[in-house]
């Protein structure tokens, strides 16, 4: 059937305040950019005229300053799920001005087929390509979109021409049937392609397409600096050790990394090893580093949800989609980070933490407790359910003012039941196997921070009662000491005596 075609002020017109829009893409790719735009103009404009104005905006996880910066400068957020990463967003949400909910990325999905959310109005898809029956070439990123397109009443395009059509084959869609009627996902290697290479939606909700030019708008990630390699020298230490003692197969497992400069510092000592052998990945985002890999042979393939590519990356990516194109595939959230899969085939989980205790918990999300970050994202997906589960970060920031090793976490994302490996620039502690008190003292003299160390042992012996020996009424001291004076350094366990 042929299609309208708008422009993208036409079609923000059409979405009505209290709308619930769901967005194609996961990170800034497959996400589209100029609708969101056109919206955040007419909502400054209701505004202005005394109206009220505000959506509900669902998405795969992060969008980028398109999305998330222009309704969030605009005002035009209700709800927002599952994840962000935009400063403007974060400001609204840690002032109340947007109603944020944070969700496993694996589970959005079917909640909103489940109905737990209400309705989808709208669906906005970026393509590279679309056929009159409603078969669509995706762009670089997949999310929640086989859902949000089958659930919403009506569905915009945007049609970018820097989406090359022969990213078709790149895709594997696939939409498991809810309870109680799901099977098993049959993915039983990294490399298994299950669905389809295209999105097929009824094209009769398509009420219009608008054309588009874009790239995908990635940041450059900086240079990894001291800190951050030699945290990527010590994951890759790790599985070396891990390795060569006989407990990963020979033919090595699957990978899964987080988003950042950390992530990628351990993806090129990855590369650099000559101790592993090549590798498949099995994760939500690829970054710049993974394309090298690929093209140097040490991984062989890398399923994901999204090529998070910065532009000139992605440029390179598409001036050789014959040699990548058999060794990329993209599909929805839920199959990315499902848990029966990452389980199955055995994923080594690689992510980030802000802040770990003691004990092992992580904290993901939340400064100091309270201010909202960015989200859980993927990371509890792969973390309960991965062969190993890494976690990292610095041991120190700012300077030395705060330890990110601290005697209780102010926010629990990941319990101590989930985290196998602990890393920072100081080093690696195993916590398999060891009760608390051995995990505590693993951290402190493996992961801590030397000016950190005696106070964290001072708050070990301070404690005496039960297995995990916490002090409640001191157990937040870095983080008040802290808010007090700027320095987790000025913590006195002794007050509380």
């Amino acid at each position: 059937m042929p299609f309208n075609y708008l422009t993208a002020e036409e079609a923000a017109e059409m979405i009505f305040n209290g709308a619930t829009v769901g967005l194609s893409g996961f990170t800034a790719p497959g996400t589209p950019k100029f609708i969101s735009e056109a919206l955040a103009v007419k909502a400054q404009k209701e505004h202005e005229a005394g109206r009220p104005f505000k959506i509900n905006l669902f998405t795969g996880a992060s969008t980028s300053d398109h999305v998330d910066g222009a309704l969030s400068r605009a005002n035009a957020y209700n709800m927002r799920a599952p994840y962000q990463n935009v400063p403007d967003l974060r400001k609204r949400i840690n002032s109340h001005d947007c109603h944020y909910f944070d969700r496993h990325l694996s589970e959005m999905a079917q909640e909103v087929r489940y109905g737990t959310y209400g309705e989808i109005d709208f669906a906005i898809i970026e393509a590279a390509d679309i056929t009159p029956n409603g078969e669509i070439i995706l762009g670089c990123g997949v999310g929640n979109v086989p859902t949000y397109a089958a659930m919403a009443k009506k569905i915009f395009i945007e049609l970018n021409d820097k989406l090359p059509s022969s990213l078709c084959g790149m895709h594997d869609i696939y939409m498991p049937l809810d309870p109680p009627r799901r099977r098993e996902i049959p993915i039983y290697a990294a490399n298994d392609r299950i669905g389809s290479p295209v999105l097929k939606i009824d094209p009769a909700k398509v009420v219009g397409i608008v054309k588009t030019s874009s790239y995908d708008c990635v940041k450059p990630f900086t240079a990894p600096d001291a800190v951050s390699t030699q945290i990527g020298k010590n994951v890759v230490k790790f599985l070396v050790g891990e390795y060569t003692a006989g407990r990963l197969p020979k033919e090595f497992l699957p990978l899964q990394s987080g988003v950042g400069n950390v992530a990628n510092a351990v993806l090129y000592d990855l590369g650099e090893s000559k101790e592993l052998p090549p590798f498949m990945m099995y994760t939500e985002v690829i970054q710049d580093a993974v394309l090298e890999l690929l093209q140097k042979g040490k991984c062989t393939f890398a399923s994901t949800c999204s090529m998070t590519f910065t532009d000139e990356t992605e440029k390179k990516l598409f001036a050789d989609l014959n040699f990548f194109h058999d060794k990329i595939l993209m599909r929805p959230a839920e199959i990315s980070n499902n848990p029966e899969v990452i389980r199955r085939i055995g994923v080594i989980a690689m992510n980030t933490a802000l802040e770990a205790d003691l004990f092992g918990s992580v904290n993901s999300t939340h400064v100091l407790g309270t201010k909202m970050m960015n989200g859980i994202g993927g990371s509890g997906d792969f973390t309960r359910n991965a062969y190993i589960s890494i976690f990292s970060c610095p041991s120190i920031t700012k300077g030395g003012a705060i330890s990110n090793i601290v005697p209780m976490v102010a926010h629990p994302d990941h319990s101590e039941h989930s985290v196998d490996i602990l890393v920072t620039d100081q080093g690696i502690a195993d916590l398999r196997h060891k009760d608390p008190v051995e995990r505590a003292r693993e951290i402190i003299n493996n992961c801590a921070h030397p000016m950190y160390r005696e106070l964290l042992t001072d708050y070990l012996e301070f404690g005496t009662q039960g297995q995990t020996p916490h002090t409640l009424k001191c157990a937040f001291e870095f983080h008040n000491a802290f808010n007090e004076t700027g320095d987790m350094r000025n913590a006195d366990f002794g007050k509380y005596v």
